[in-house]
């Protein structure tokens, strides 16, 4: 106390630090500002009340060693889901108390803290995330406490030259809330920040690569079906390329397993398509083996025609035996003949009996054996439809077909991720 100039020893004397002010008048309330020199670093907090027994005579303020802030009464003002934090002391404690002539006190301190955010990261790395920063107080409910932010949204500064890594901040606002607790209700202040991930690192270092593989796998469609070697060699190292960068991108990622990430879907895309093309070898090589030249094909084409050929043979033949025999069942009977002795007799080919059952008979076989022909027919068709005539057209298809679904692919791909 000696020490201390005769105006801070006038104020310090019967000063009890133990009690807030207005003690007995209602709530203290507290002003706040943050000033954030990174994403993770809060540069200083501000905070201002009025103690009326700190009230003296003039017109300046009075700017105090920061370590006389232990003979102080201070707000208990905690960083809540702060994972680590702490009050930078190089080459002291970065504090800062000021006194103003009607009591009002400034008290500014410099901490870094880490704070946890909930991310939903299965768009990432297009995604956006809305983190808080939340000031609450210890021990003073709401009774005892009130806190507010000194200038509202401008409580926040140094946001505008902030520059991120990975992020931009697209938006910020402020709040004022109540935490409930089974101990009452205690003052909360809330930042509100929203982060947009910048996408230009992603691009050049996970997809541009990827896709490149996909159109590397490409390149064995105009090669021989003849150089095994060559199209296998292709194959197989694309997957396992495309492989290594799949481990080495999760490697980078953060760790949320339990989330499917958008650039998880578009690595399995890539990967697809890079099998596909070692399996479209596969397909194209096993064709060719089966029909080692196109003459087997061309034979294979002759065979079909002649089975169909032979088909609509039986089908007239049935076809004509039934009008014959319709046309008989028609005509008129002959007239009897007379015999040796004047006796009218009768044909000897004229079973009257049978002829109509005779009849029945081969248009009943003629519209079973058409039936059995259509379904004979439809079960050739659609193996000649999968049969392939020439293996070295499974190629030509090939570089069409996967470049266009590709590139189809991708459009609903960025579509969804980027406006959905």
């Amino acid at each position: 106390g000696e020490i201390l100039p005769p105006t801070i020893q006038k104020l310090m004397k019967g000063y009890n630090k133990y009690l807030r002010p207005f003690f007995d008048n209602g709530p203290v309330t507290v002003g706040m500002s943050l000033d954030i020199a990174s994403i993770d670093t809060i540069s200083e907090i501000n905070m201002r009340w009025t103690d009326e027994r700190l009230v003296f005579e003039g017109n300046k303020s009075l700017s105090l060693d920061g370590r006389l802030v232990e003979l102080l009464w201070v707000p208990d003002t905690f960083i809540v889901d702060s994972k680590k934090s702490f009050l930078h002391d190089i080459t002291v404690e970065n504090r800062l108390i000021r006194i103003f002539p009607n009591g009002t006190v400034l008290y500014a301190l410099r901490i870094t803290t880490t704070v946890a955010c909930n991310m939903d990261l299965t768009k990432y790395p297009m995604d956006k995330q809305t983190c808080t920063l939340q000031l609450e107080s210890w021990g003073y409910n709401v009774n005892d406490v009130m806190f507010y932010w000194a200038r509202g949204n401008d409580s926040v500064r140094g946001l505008d030259t902030l520059r991120l890594a990975q992020y931009t901040i697209e938006d910020h606002y402020t709040s004022e809330s109540e935490a409930v607790y089974e101990t009452g209700n205690y003052p909360k202040l809330i930042f509100h920040f929203e982060l947009k991930r910048s996408i230009l690192y992603f691009i050049l270092e996970t997809y541009v690569p990827s896709s490149l593989l996909v159109v590397l796998s490409w390149v064995s469609f105009w090669i021989s079906q003849s150089s095994v070697p060559a199209r296998i060699c292709i194959g197989v190292t694309t997957v396992l390329t495309m492989t290594t960068l799949m481990m080495g991108a999760r490697t980078s990622l953060p760790n949320a397993n339990c989330f499917i990430k958008a650039i998880d879907v578009y690595l399995g895309i890539c990967f697809s398509f890079i099998f596909g093309a070692l399996i479209e070898y596969a397909v194209a090589h096993f064709c060719t083996l089966n029909h080692p030249d196109c003459n087997n094909a061309l034979m294979y084409g002759h065979h079909m025609h002649e089975c169909e050929e032979e088909m609509n043979g039986i089908v007239t033949t049935i076809a004509s035996n039934s009008s014959r025999l319709k046309r008989r069942k028609d005509s008129p009977a002959p007239a009897p003949t007379p015999t040796a002795g004047g006796e009218p007799g009768l044909a000897p080919s004229s079973p009257t009996a049978s002829e109509p059952k005779t009849a029945e008979a081969p248009a009943e076989l003629f519209s079973r054996c058409a039936k059995n022909i259509s379904v004979l027919r439809k079960i050739l068709r659609s193996i000649n439809c999968c049969h392939v005539e020439n293996p070295h057209y499974i190629d030509n298809y090939s570089r069409l077909t996967f470049p266009l679904s590709f590139i189809v692919v991708n459009l609903l791909y960025w579509t969804y991720y980027l406006y959905f």
